[in-house]
């Protein structure tokens, strides 16, 4: 994932910048072929865009896997600086102003290790937000996605169509959704002794 200061050093072909995800809050996704590599994919992040360098034989629809996989693979790696409570809550005020004009504001958001079946939860009347301890490592789109159901609550208690239209303002929810159905799946798989992880 380091930056590959052999093909940075001149001037690969290089595929025109993605613009992010209308309202994502991410960085330009700029994609470099180089003939050297044969087999390897690696990003990584150069000031406001992330570098993403592929062999130059790859296919677009492998381009596009490819940026997707490594996309996801920096934002978990990103996200294992834990942060602390106060950067918590900081990110919650930052997602409220974002997505809902600054109209959830909790009195206190912070990490828990008791809750083991739900992802987060809230108290409205008292304006707490506690997160699993189990989202930390998680990529940082999927923490956002937790941070903001809970903010919803605050805004509306239960999970009737108002509650999932304010989500909709979140681009990656159902990736979220999808992301956190698989870790839950995954749990419930039988561990079968000696078998490799690829």
């Amino acid at each position: 994932m380091s930056a590959d200061p052999l093909h940075r050093a001149g001037a690969p072909p290089r595929t025109p910048t993605n613009p992010p995800p209308n309202g994502s809050g991410a960085s330009p996704i700029e994609v470099r072929r180089s003939t050297r590599r044969r087999r390897t994919v690696s990003a990584y992040r150069e000031g406001d865009r992330t570098v993403v360098l592929i062999p130059a034989r790859m296919s677009e629809a492998e381009e596009q896997r490819w940026v997707s996989v490594m996309m996801d693979k920096l934002a978990a790696q990103e996200s294992k600086r834990v942060l602390g409570d106060a950067e918590l809550a900081e990110r919650a005020g930052r997602l409220s102003g974002q997505y809902f004009e600054g109209r959830a504001r909790p009195t206190s958001v912070r990490w828990v290790t008791n809750q083991n079946t739900r992802w987060g939860s809230c108290t409205p009347s008292e304006g707490s937000i506690r997160l699993s301890h189990r989202l930390q490592g998680m990529p940082e789109y999927v923490v956002d996605y937790v941070l903001l159901h809970e903010l919803a609550h605050l805004l509306v208690p239960g999970h009737g169509p108002r509650f999932w239209r304010l989500l909709e303002a979140y681009p990656r929810t159902e990736r979220a959704k999808g992301y956190l159905e698989g870790v839950v799946a995954a749990d419930r798989l039988p561990h079968v002794p000696g078998a490799r992880s690829e």
